[in-house]
């Protein structure tokens, strides 16, 4: 009997890769190659990560396809009425990065709150004393008000580290959430959130209300030494807006983990502004979460034979 045919079509982790391929015939052809729709046309399965578009046209050019595997958290790549409506499964892996994303975000932060080049060189005495002065920070982790927008698996995450290094945290999300899963913080409205906040940091999902969230008005809320953390979408925040607004207040400062697009345009506004860190979005690279992640594959071939996933894409 024929084995299921399965498109990799963004480097699977190894492990879950050879797994998979035990039970299937794993092609690994990305979506730009040219053998790539002959074989889609005959695919029971995609395997993807975060690049890979599923809309309609590729999906009505998949005609075999029963389950689509995101390798991942983020769903905003996939059309998933389009693939409700063809029958075809979504499966993901919600629980794979909350903490990878979360070691980014207070990674970053130290970054931009506590300077620390590395010595490639012996320096005489003047030169050390000038360093530690020039490098010492004027701000501490500790005593920080943090708010966190987008209370989730990440933004739970981001509120226990930031009460373990003694901040403040707040949280604004659009569920009421229960007590016993705030992890410490106090909720807030959105204007509250900005206003009051030392650090404030996006985690909210990918859903179309979603876009151009932050923009002049909510960063006009802002403290004028504020630090803006997005680590969730990179269309979430106006970059244009941004740019401006970091230049003309340049004790903040921005830390952006995702963008749009991706790849940065030469001509993106946040390059080369000298408060803005930008990072090629790093939240998920870990070899552990990749292969974390790749796990959904446990989940494509629950599908191929028959039955449940564990982790479905939430109906839309």
């Amino acid at each position: 009997m024929d084995r299921p045919l399965v498109i990799d079509t963004e480097d699977l982790a190894a492990t879950p890769r050879e797994w998979l391929a035990e039970r299937a015939d794993v092609r690994s052809v990305g979506v730009d190659d040219p053998g790539f729709p002959v074989l889609l046309a005959q695919a029971d399965a995609l395997v993807i990560r975060t690049y890979t578009q599923i809309d309609a046209a590729l999906l009505d050019a998949a005609p075999n396809l029963k389950v689509i595997g995101r390798a991942g958290v983020g769903l905003d790549n996939l059309d998933l009425p389009a693939c409700a409506a063809r029958d075809v499964t979504v499966c993901y892996t919600p629980e794979a990065n909350a903490g990878t994303v979360t070691e980014l975000v207070f990674g970053l932060l130290l970054d931009v709150l506590r300077p620390r080049p590395k010595l490639t060189q012996a320096i005489d005495a003047d030169t050390w004393v000038r360093r530690r002065s020039e490098l010492m920070g004027t701000r501490e982790l500790g005593g920080l008000a943090v708010g966190v927008w987008g209370f989730g698996r990440v933004g739970r995450r981001v509120a226990r580290v930031g009460r373990a290094f003694g901040m403040r945290v707040r949280y604004h999300d659009l569920l009421d959430i229960p007590a016993d899963r705030r992890e410490g913080a106090e909720p807030a409205d959105r204007d509250a959130l900005l206003a009051q906040s030392d650090v404030v940091t996006l985690h909210v999902d990918g859903r179309d209300s979603n876009r151009g969230l932050v923009g002049v008005a909510e960063l006009a809320a802002l403290r004028k030494d504020a630090i803006l953390v997005n680590a969730a979408r990179g269309f979430i925040v106006d970059p244009a807006a941004l740019a401006a607004w970091l230049r003309t207040h340049p004790d903040a400062h921005a830390i952006c983990d995702v963008h749009d697009p991706e790849p940065l345009p030469v001509k993106h506004p946040l390059l080369g502004v000298p408060n803005a860190l930008l990072v090629p979005h790093l939240g998920a690279a870990t070899r552990p979460a990749k292969d974390r992640m790749g796990w959904v594959v446990e989940d494509v071939w629950r599908v191929l034979e028959g039955e449940a996933p564990r982790w479905p894409a939430p109906a839309h």
